[in-house]
């Protein structure tokens, strides 16, 4: 299976060969650097970031330029939205332009697949809301297929994840492709409905990273903390705050999509460590994205 002309929603919408596949290109693409290539060029591609973002958008930015693609970078505050123009209008316009890819970051779950009903060229979903985040789960695998060499490895996923779009998209991929994969947690952050997602749930931290490969940590989104979800943030970081006590028992890979609330969900001494791969994935980022966008549209660079 091909991913050449394909939306990207989700993992889901991958095949074991895609991921494969992307990883290969983004070897191929990491081992010649930061270098300006040209087999994207003519296409326009077209970034709609209806949400904050820093990592996610210029790295999806970088991705595009350094193929040699046309960039647009749409913003929701200065558009026409903001004037009472539709959603479907301002697709329509942009198609009319002649864009040839779509990537869409929105706070509400299904924007990327409402958008896709207004156009025709591919979309692919840098975040929607606390559904999925597809990139970033393949750029964290990517991560680990680097540093293991293979999935066969046990990854705890320890935080906010109730709330953690990062945390959906990793469990289904990382499951997929053979890992043991453990979500942590208050219980309060890890509804039943998580396990039917093929992976283990645990509230014991100590446990959890003892018997881990890798441990991948997740904001604790302060935004929420209104919600009664613990009582307060030392608390969460007692009981659940990633520290070097916890990480030396079994000396895992430290990993964290960003960004990270230092102090609370993390401790400086374990995510500034040598075990610490966060810029690691921050670079395999770009690379990831290289090497999703050439495949979808169809580039020919050797």
């Amino acid at each position: 299976m091909s991913i050449r002309g394909k939306d990207l929603f989700d993992v889901d919408d991958l095949e074991i060969s895609d991921v494969k596949e992307i990883f290969e290109r983004a070897q191929f693409f990491k081992k010649h650097g930061f270098q300006k290539l040209t087999s994207l060029k003519g296409k326009s591609i077209c970034t709609l970031f209806f949400e904050s973002s820093t990592r996610t958008r210029i790295s999806f930015e970088l991705a595009a330029k350094r193929l040699g693609a046309d960039v647009v970078n749409f913003t929701a505050s200065t558009s026409s939205l903001n004037k009472g123009e539709s959603f479907k209008d301002t697709v329509k316009t942009l198609d009319a332009m002649g864009i040839d890819l779509y990537v869409i970051r929105h706070s509400e779950p299904g924007s990327p697949m409402m958008m896709k009903k207004y156009t025709n060229s591919p979309v692919i979903n840098a975040g929607d809301g606390i559904h999925a985040h597809p990139t970033q789960a393949l750029l964290d695998a990517y991560t680990i297929w680097e540093k293991f060499g293979d999935f066969k490895i046990k990854i705890a996923i320890i935080g906010d994840i109730l709330h953690s779009r990062v945390a959906r998209s990793n469990a289904k991929l990382l499951k997929m492709l053979g890992a043991d994969v453990t979500l942590v947690g208050p219980e309060s952050f890890i509804p039943e409905y998580f396990e039917n997602y093929g992976v283990r749930i645990s509230h014991d931290v100590e446990k959890s990273i003892s018997e881990s490969d890798a441990v991948m940590g997740l904001r604790v989104q302060l935004e929420r903390q209104s919600g009664g979800f613990f009582s307060t943030l030392d608390e969460y970081n007692e009981f659940y705050g990633i520290n070097s006590k916890r990480m030396e028992i079994a000396n895992p890979i430290f990993m964290h999509p960003g960004p990270m609330n230092r102090g609370v969900e993390v401790m400086e001494e374990v995510s500034d460590s040598d075990s610490s791969v966060v810029e690691e994935q921050v670079t395999n980022g770009v690379f990831v994205r290289m090497a999703l966008l050439d495949l979808i549209l169809g580039g020919v660079e050797n």
